[in-house]
């Protein structure tokens, strides 16, 4: 893992993989452990990936300020990170939650962007809730985790406890995953170690209505070609939601890809990797 020191004076480690024009790719959660992300379906193939864990998570240094937590300040940490790479422009890649990140950066610093990939990204930020992701949930109930899913997940929405969460991930993970195979069970089998509650508490702190409202129509004035990924069996952020934060930009661009899920790295691995490498070409 390599450092920098970011605007704050807070130490944010990064890993590297592959060479080649560089790809700077968030992880989500919000506030979980990078490693997740992996190698991206091969992407470090004809790629350099440099992969930070967020502050707080993985092997970066926790914030002194609470407030640097929330998605707009981690956008800070990403243009520092570009500083320290001496990146005049740049590729981005953002999964889940810092989607979120990604398009603050977009919105303050969208000169910097050359390209944007935003994987199964939610549409909170867009003020929208598509139904559908509970929609696809509810068309997986004859497989046989269904019953144990739909259960924790009635629990999660009372859980307190961060330990009691993480007993329940388990239990819900099949339905973030196009199947339930060794691929899929081994990578969800990490979740829990990887979720860190402070930085995921705070991720959306701090950012009332008319700061979202001003985020979003500086988007308007974005200019790089964005991609929004979205899943067929995603039952985390669903289809729709990526065709809501699309249309956010000028030239944004809504990619469906079928039998795939919250992960579509680990689901269909040579299904996402050219969708993503044609684009950024």
């Amino acid at each position: 893992m390599a450092h920098y020191t970011s605007y704050d004076g807070t130490e944010i480690a990064y890993r590297e993989l592959g060479e080649g024009p560089p790809l700077i790719c968030l992880a989500g959660g919000p506030g979980r452990d990078a490693a997740y992300l992996g190698d991206l379906g091969g992407l470090d193939a004809g790629r350099r990936l440099v992969i930070p864990d967020s502050r707080g998570t993985g092997e970066s240094a926790p914030a002194v300020d609470p407030a640097a937590y929330a998605f707009p300040r981690l956008a800070e940490d990403l243009e520092a990170l570009r500083e320290q790479l001496g990146l005049e422009s740049f590729d981005l890649l953002a999964h889940d939650a810092a989607a979120a990140t990604a398009q603050a950066y977009a919105a303050s610093h969208g000169e910097r962007l050359r390209r944007m990939v935003l994987v199964t990204p939610g549409s909170r930020l867009q003020a929208e809730l598509p139904e559908d992701a509970r929609e696809i949930f509810e068309s997986r109930s004859a497989e046989p985790w269904w019953p144990k899913a739909m259960a924790a997940l009635q629990d999660l929405e009372a859980a307190q406890d961060m330990d009691r969460v993480k007993e329940l991930l388990p239990l819900i993970a099949p339905m973030a995953y196009g199947r339930w195979e060794v691929p899929q069970r081994t990578h969800a089998a990490t979740e829990p170690a990887q979720v860190n509650p402070v930085p995921r508490a705070g991720f959306w702190q701090g950012v009332g209505e008319p700061a979202r409202k001003a985020l979003l129509e500086r988007l308007r004035g974005v200019k790089s070609p964005v991609l929004a990924i979205t899943g067929g069996r995603d039952a985390v952020s669903g289809m729709r939601a990526g065709k809501v934060v699309a249309e956010s930009f000028p030239q944004g661009r809504w990619q469906p890809l079928h039998e795939v899920g919250h992960y579509p790295w680990v689901d269909e691995p040579e299904l996402f990797r050219p969708v993503v490498e044609e684009f950024l070409s």
